[in-house]
């Protein structure tokens, strides 16, 4: 408690200093506005099921199928994943609106599909589908 020296009497002072509130609040600013865009990142995401959609339509559809031991199939024959690209390239130059959809088995790791994605992009499919069970 601080007292006023100015007279013989002594009265305490009855000011609050909040100087030292207000750094205080000013550093808790700064590290809320420094940590909360790295909050938002870390947030996880439980995906919802999809529901059934209309199929696409047979005319401009070929479909890859990977099963559980990893082999490829385009069309229902069997293909190695360096045949694939140009046999994709044929079929994309015959028909532009060509969709590739996907039928992996689900054993098969993610590894496997994603390479069998990259070689269709790099042949020039732009429009990829995934077949699923419901």
């Amino acid at each position: 408690m601080a007292f006023k020296n100015d007279s013989s009497e002594r009265e305490a002072m009855s000011e609050i200093n909040v100087t030292p509130l207000v750094d205080v609040m000013l550093v808790l600013l700064v590290v809320f506005i420094v940590t909360a865009p790295l909050l938002t990142q870390a947030v996880r995401v439980d995906l919802p099921k999809t529901e059934k959609t209309e199929p696409a339509p047979s005319d401009h559809v070929s479909t890859i199928a990977i099963d559980a031991q990893g082999h490829i199939t385009l069309n229902d024959r069997p293909q190695p994943l360096d045949a694939l690209e140009p046999q994709l390239r044929s079929l994309q130059q015959a028909d532009p609106e060509l969709i590739v959809q996907f039928q992996a088995d689900a054993a098969v790791p993610y590894g496997r599909v994603a390479e069998a994605m990259a070689v269709a992009h790099k042949a020039g499919i732009t429009k990829l589908a995934f077949i699923t069970r419901e």
